[in-house]
Order: C-alpha cells, then structure tokens, then sequence
C-alpha cells in the first residue's frame, strides 16, 4: 500500500503559492502569534532541528523532518514550511544523483515552485530504480496533468492501481478524464468510489470531494457543487487550494461577503489574498480593506517579479484585470502562464484578457485545447460565445469544441 501524504499532497491542490519575503525591522519584532495548539508540535520540530543541527548528514533524520514540514505547509496553508523541508536536506539538494528518498522529497517541493522540468527529472530516477513506489508515480501523474501531457498523466495514474487504494487511483484518473471529455462518466465513478471508501484519510476524502465539486460547477450544478465543497472543507478547513476553489465559486455567485468570512484569516497566501482582495472590492463599506488588500498584492507581485518567480503568473494576471484594469499586463501574464500551465483557471483567465483586450487571436491556443481535449465547462463556454460572429467564423475550430 503507498504512505499517504507526500505525493498525495501534490495530488490534492496544484500548487502553494510562496508569499513574499518579509525582514522585520529588529530582532524584537513579533512576527506572528502562533495558536496554543501548535505549541507541540512547534516544540517537537524544534527538538528534531537541534538533532539535525548536530548530525546534518543524517539522511533518516532529514527526511523525516522534510516530509513533517511539507505535510505542515499543506495542513497549515503555510508555505514556509516547505522552504525549512528544502533546509533540512541542504547537504544533499544540489547534488544531480541524491538518494533516493530526497530526489522524492525534493520532486514534491520542486513542483510547487513549478519547476516541473527537474521535478519530473527526479520522479523519473526514483521510478527507474523503484518502479512500485506509488508516491513517485502520483506526483508524476500530479505534474504532467497541470502540464496538460494527459496521455502520460493517465498512464502514471493507471499504475497506481496495483500500488495504492481504489480511491486513490480512481480520484487520480477522474482529475483527468474531467477536462478531456469524459467527465460525466468519471464523476459518477468517482462518487460512487468516494461513497464506498468510508475511513479513508481525510486529506484523500477531501481532494476527491473537492474534484467532485469542481466537476459539478463545471456543468452549472451550483446546489450539489456548493454541498460537496462544503464537505470537503468539514475534512479539511485549512486546505488552500480547496478555501481558493470554494471562493472562486462565490465570487462567481456574487457573494463576496461569504469569500471575506472564508478568508477573513487566511491572508497570508497570495492566492487566498487575491480572492479577498477580489470579494471586498464589491462590498460597500469596505473601500479601506480593499486598497490596503490591493497594495499589499502589488508589493507582492513585484517582489515575486524581481526575484524570477513565475509560480504567481495565474494569480497576477487576474490582479492585473480585474483589480488594476491594466489589460495588457494582464494578457501577457496570462500567455506567459499558458506556456506553463494548462489547468481550466488557467483557459479561463486567457479567455478573459483575450476578450478584454479584443484580441480574439490570443484566444485561440485556449480555443484549440477545448476542441483537442472536449473540455467541457460551462463558464468556459460562456465566454466562448462572448467572441463576436464575425471572429468566430474566422476562428472555425471553435465550433468543434461543441460551445458554440
């Protein structure tokens, strides 16, 4: 059977976005007041740092507090946490043949700060010598789906089938099939799955529930998509990805003031940020919040900017539409992300800079990936139809994706 958590984090939400760094202004500045019940586990990693500290060529030690850490930036939505994973296997992280279970380790930090090229380079070693590693092949499968390679992405899920659960293998295979034209048959499957696999883990529970969500919304089913959300966060409250996906839902339901009440403490993730930023920029009354939002986004895009960081790119093409109404920027970063990334937020927010810059032709990579893939999704096809008549004769593929 595969150990959960690792890959299975990278399964469960595409990416933690880094927030930008912050240098306190003197040593005695209180940075953050961490809750009373974190004090054990804050007091346990603490005495595994000073065990490290003394033997750092402890591989067994190392990676044991790496797979803490990283398990900790998933369930506390704190992305630092994987920055003290990646320290903990310093003396091992720039070597091109690590052992094995850092290649592991450091393949799920690697996908997280989409540096998808050298994440899969160590999959592939990992698989190579330890073709039954179920946790190498889900983070395998994990990246090449967000890459849009879907043909490899099922062959890694498909894997899984004799090394994992059925729920894991099924969730794996419907993250796909829902964005390549087979998502009704693949939602009942995995219902049915998700129904029949009582006492899974939560974090497992949650990515499935959360997937079934995502795919009701896709076909406009707003009462069973908000229950399964609501499911999914009864199993995991503090789950980024899932609080985004949720948010994204009301903003499009405009219900800004049940976004500011999901996200009232969950401001540190930039991506989080945004869709609080988004919800109070429609609420009367709240003009001071939202520009206060709106700086602290801007100074954190431009830190992410100057420092190389492309992982933002989704998240600061919406902050430049629809928050800064600089269309331009918003377009360019939206291309740029596409080059990366091909995920339906991602189709989605192309779409939008495309229409609002009236550039119906940077529409149409997006365009010709729903009628390659048969993506179905009705915001999608929504905006689909808003491309004038004329533009969509000249663009005739449209019509093969069926949204017209």
């Amino acid at each position: 059977m595969m150990k959960t958590p690792i890959s299975l984090l990278c399964a469960c939400l595409p990416l933690l976005a880094w927030a930008a760094p912050y240098t306190p202004k003197d040593g005695g500045a209180v940075i953050e007041q961490l809750p009373r019940r974190a004090d054990a586990t804050q007091s346990e990693l603490r005495s595994l740092r000073q065990q490290l500290n003394a033997t750092p060529q402890d591989l067994a030690l190392a990676g044991g507090l790496a797979q803490r850490y990283i398990a900790l930036a998933r369930s506390e939505t704190d992305p630092r946490y994987l920055g003290y994973a990646q320290a903990a296997l310093a003396p091992w992280w720039r070597q091109a043949a690590a052992p094995l279970p850092v290649r592991l380790l450091r393949a799920t930090i690697l996908q997280s700060t989409h540096k998808f090229g050298l994440a899969l380079q160590d999959l592939d070693a990992v698989i190579s010598q330890e073709p039954a590693n179920g946790q190498a092949w889900l983070t395998r499968a994990t990246v090449l789906t967000v890459q849009g390679d879907y043909a490899q992405a099922t062959a890694a899920c498909a894997r899984l089938s004799a090394l994992s659960t059925q729920l894991v293998t099924v969730t794996c295979l419907a993250n796909i099939a829902s964005v390549t034209g087979r998502a009704a048959a693949s939602e009942r499957l995995l219902d049915l799955t998700l129904q029949r696999s009582a006492g899974a883990a939560p974090e497992l529970e949650s990515w499935a529930a959360t997937l079934l969500a995502e795919m009701a919304t896709r076909r406009g089913e707003t009462t069973l998509a908000e229950a399964r959300y609501k499911t999914a966060l009864a199993r995991q409250p503090r789950d980024s990805y899932l609080l985004g996906a949720y948010a994204d839902f009301l903003l499009d339901r405009q219900r800004p003031q049940d976004v500011v009440k999901l996200l009232k403490d969950q401001q540190r993730i930039d991506a989080l940020l945004l869709r609080y930023a988004l919800a109070l920029q429609s609420l009367p009354g709240r003009q001071t919040a939202f520009l206060a939002a709106k700086a602290e986004l801007a100074t954190r895009f431009t830190a992410a900017m100057q420092r190389g960081d492309t992982v933002h790119q989704r998240e600061q093409a919406r902050f430049a539409l629809f928050l800064q109404q600089d269309v331009p920027s918003a377009l360019q970063l939206a291309q740029k992300n596409w080059s990366i990334q091909k995920e339906v937020p991602d189709m989605r927010i192309l779409l939008e800079a495309a229409l609002a810059a009236r550039n119906y032709g940077a529409a149409q990579p997006v365009l010709a990936w729903i009628a390659a893939n048969g993506v179905e999704d009705t915001v999608l096809q929504g905006l689909v139809r808003q491309l004038g008549p004329q533009d969509r004769q000249k663009i005739s593929f449209i019509k093969k994706a069926g949204v017209l």
